[in-house]
């Protein structure tokens, strides 16, 4: 199980597993943000505690996504697809810069180009510790 919580503790997550990878995304939202994604799906193992304030994205060509942070201290915490999947389940990711990196850092990163192909790129051997600053 993770946790993480924004800067100032108003908005908070549960992952409850330990992911396999951290995902780095080259989305044009993303890349600004600095965010390292872990996904599940909202009250199945992600759980969700706060207020958070949402910026919809509603550009991206995998759909509509809320990209949710703190209202006081500007964190984003977490996404939200704004339509539950087939199974009706809602996908979620989990910003893992939110957690502590003693708790992560060995993780390997995952790079997903979704700024030109939309794909998964090959790994490079890199790890959070590697990405955490």
């Amino acid at each position: 199980m993770l946790q993480g919580r924004c800067h100032c503790g108003r908005v908070a997550w549960r992952l409850d597993a330990v992911p396999e990878s951290a995902t780095a995304c080259s989305c044009t939202a993303c890349v600004r943000y600095g965010a390292l994604w872990a996904y599940g799906y909202l009250n199945h193992d992600i759980h969700l505690t706060g207020e958070a304030e949402a910026y919809r994205r509603t550009d991206a060509e995998a759909g509509a996504l809320s990209f949710m942070f703190c209202g006081a201290c500007g964190c984003l915490t977490h996404y939200l697809s704004t339509a539950p999947d087939a199974d009706g389940r809602l996908r979620t990711a989990v910003n893992l810069r939110m957690t502590e990196i003693e708790t992560i850092k060995r993780l390997p990163i995952d790079h997903f180009d979704g700024r030109d192909r939309w794909e998964d790129l090959p790994r490079d051997g890199r790890t959070v510790e590697d990405l955490w600053f």
